[in-house]
């Protein structure tokens, strides 16, 4: 069975969010360790993210991921803007020894006039500041659609990052489906060559995560749209090859498709999982 789940939100606390999971058949989700939209934290509960570490073990739904806010630009031009990255990633990384063994996910930023090649070089020296030999999860890079000034839509740039990383053994990569065909990758009639472009560049041994979204928007248009599965320029058959493909299959895979409640991610999870086909 692929593990797949969606975005959940703990505001009812961290176990509540690992019990709405199960609810609707997830046996992995994606969640904020803070507002996504800002830099404020509630503190870290000690008691309830061990309590839910323990459903996570006995469901057997590990690893999860924790998605960085998307406010942050690791390789701003100004400095108090990076500085604030740099201090909300961090902190983000500390809550992370709640979760040993599961995964870190953050969009890897925009130069904003600098260049790819200064905004690159800008991510990777964050990384290098806050990651440590004792950290207890894997940081991934989010693969993006090149949207604007954004760095990490193409596979090279993603490479080029993690090269500049000393201690790549903390690092993987999360596969956007939305963002990747936006940004030129041609999921639908050419998802083997793209899996063997990703393995020849980056490697598949440091693909950790997928989001499963479809693109509002068509092939190349270098717009983050997202779209419910299915109702998309990508479409259900091509996603439905691609969660079911061998190489990907054992990887936590997380809907971030426009719901109005959780119903519409149970109705996802069962279309992707082959149930229910004909509803869509």
């Amino acid at each position: 069975m692929i593990r797949i789940g969606c975005h959940l939100s703990p505001s009812k606390g961290l176990l509540a969010m690992g019990r709405d999971a199960l609810s609707i058949h997830a046996n992995t989700f994606q969640f904020f360790l803070r507002n996504p939209r800002g830099s404020k934290a509630k503190p870290m509960d000690g008691q309830d993210a061990a309590a839910l570490m323990a459903l996570l073990q006995e469901k057997d739904m590990l690893p999860v991921v924790a998605h960085a806010p998307y406010t942050l630009n690791p390789c701003a031009a100004e400095a108090r803007v990076q500085e604030f990255a740099s201090l909300v990633m961090g902190d983000d990384l500390t809550r992370m020894g709640s979760f040993p063994g599961n995964l870190y996910n953050f969009h890897p930023g925009s130069h904003v006039g600098q260049g790819v090649e200064k905004g690159i070089e800008k991510t990777a020296a964050l990384l290098n500041a806050l990651l440590t030999a004792d950290i207890p999860v894997t940081v991934l890079i989010e693969t993006m659609s090149g949207q604007g000034s954004e760095i990490g839509g193409t596979f090279e740039q993603v490479r080029d990052i993690l090269q500049r990383v000393d201690l790549s053994d903390k690092m993987g990569v999360c596969l956007d489906t939305c963002h990747v065909f936006a940004a030129g990758y041609d999921l639908v009639h050419d998802l083997e060559g793209i899996l063997e472009d990703f393995d020849r560049l980056i490697g598949l041994s440091r693909l950790k995560a997928l989001h499963v979204n479809d693109s509002l928007f068509p092939l190349g248009s270098h717009k983050d749209r997202h779209a419910p599965i299915g109702k998309g320029c990508i479409g259900f058959d091509a996603l439905l090859a691609l969660v079911n493909h061998p190489a990907l299959t054992k990887l936590p895979m997380v809907l971030e498709t426009p719901q109005d409640d959780l119903s519409g991610y149970a109705r996802e999870i069962r279309l992707l999982r082959g149930e229910a086909v004909d509803n869509l």
